[in-house]
């Protein structure tokens, strides 16, 4: 599963948000739940909320159905080189 969700990621979540400046990373995959970090334009960014649920939220549970029960960002939006949360 994990393989299959980051297939998803690098061919249709990471190519959206790339022309921001931001990328998703799998974290983990575990009890049905998706760990994702979120980095460069995305780090800190005051979307990145609504990126989060409104893009790559629909776009996984579009592809995976009752296999995920929850998407988590683990993301450390304070730090960074401009985070809009601190």
């Amino acid at each position: 599963m994990r393989r299959q969700i980051k297939k998803v990621i690098e061919d249709q979540i990471n190519p959206a948000i790339a022309s921001h400046g931001g990328s998703v990373e799998l974290v983990d995959y575990m009890d049905r739940n998706i760990f994702i970090r979120m980095m460069g334009g995305c780090q800190g960014c005051s979307a990145s909320s609504a990126t989060l649920r409104n893009g790559i939220e629909r776009i996984l549970r579009e592809s995976f159905g009752d296999d995920v029960n929850e998407i988590i960002d683990v993301t450390d939006h304070s730090s960074g080189e401009n985070p809009y949360y601190n």
